[in-house]
């Protein structure tokens, strides 16, 4: 039967990869790796470093990664359709490139159980193809960033909640964790008395952090995220917001 593995690799540091994880890695013989365009390079350049240390006679399989509207009207239904896409996707690749008995794996950043759609996708891919999944997993940009930061992400007997800048934009919670916000959602709370925890590419040569009170430092995150974007051509950044105590 086949065997696929979910591989949690962290936030981009490659000493932050797990012992299960690094002796799955050691596993694997096929590693598919969806290509994002070329200014996304860069996350293409990082698994495949993780492999070159890691891996252990193993082939690579690239293919490109269905588009995504990014602006829809109706996000649930622009999302379900992206995943239908890739279900096809994954199902083809499998069947083509892993023999019935290989071993094959996708490299997810930070854990495969935090904003990532990949074990949902495999668990499709499980009901036309026969086939065995497991999931090993990561360290957490959200993790690095509380260790960046040299913080916890809840304060003693209080909640946090993890979230999205499309939900922070409709309601602010208390302490909120805030992952896959391209608009810098933070800045509609400006006035209020908050601090934020900001980091950018962590785990990698490139990180940049900040952390302070919303009001003086907003206005700087957003001027150094546009121009560390516009520089590498992506970025990959979450944050801690909290009332100030």
């Amino acid at each position: 039967m086949r065997k696929i593995s979910v591989i949690g690799i962290g936030a981009g540091d490659p000493d932050q990869l797990t012992v299960q994880a690094i002796r799955e890695i050691e596993r694997a013989r096929v590693f598919f790796v969806l290509d994002k365009g070329a200014a996304k390079r860069d996350l293409v350049d990082l698994r495949e470093g993780i492999l070159d240390r890691y891996g252990r006679d193993y082939r690579v399989v690239h293919a490109q990664d269905p588009d995504r509207d990014r602006r829809p009207a109706d996000y649930r239904a622009a999302v379900a359709d992206w995943h239908r896409l890739r279900v096809e996707l994954y199902t083809r690749l499998i069947l083509d490139e892993l023999p019935e008995d290989g071993h094959g794996a996708f490299l997810i950043w930070g854990d495969p159980a935090l904003y990532d759609s990949t074990i949902t996708l495999v668990e499709a891919v499980s009901r036309r193809v026969d086939l065995e999944y497991s999931v090993i997993p990561g360290i957490s940009s959200v993790s690095t960033l509380a260790a960046r930061h040299r913080i916890t992400l809840n304060r003693i007997g209080e909640p946090v909640q993890f979230t999205t800048g499309r939900r922070l934009a409709e309601d602010r919670p208390g302490d909120a964790v805030v992952l896959l916000d391209a608009h810098c959602t933070f800045r509609q709370y400006y006035g209020e008395d908050l601090e934020i925890f900001w980091g950018a590419y962590l785990g990698t040569d490139d990180e940049i952090l900040l952390a302070g009170p919303l009001d003086e430092l907003g206005p700087e995150i957003e001027r150094r995220r546009a121009e560390a974007r516009s520089e590498k051509g992506w970025i990959m950044d979450t944050y801690l917001l909290r009332a100030r105590s």
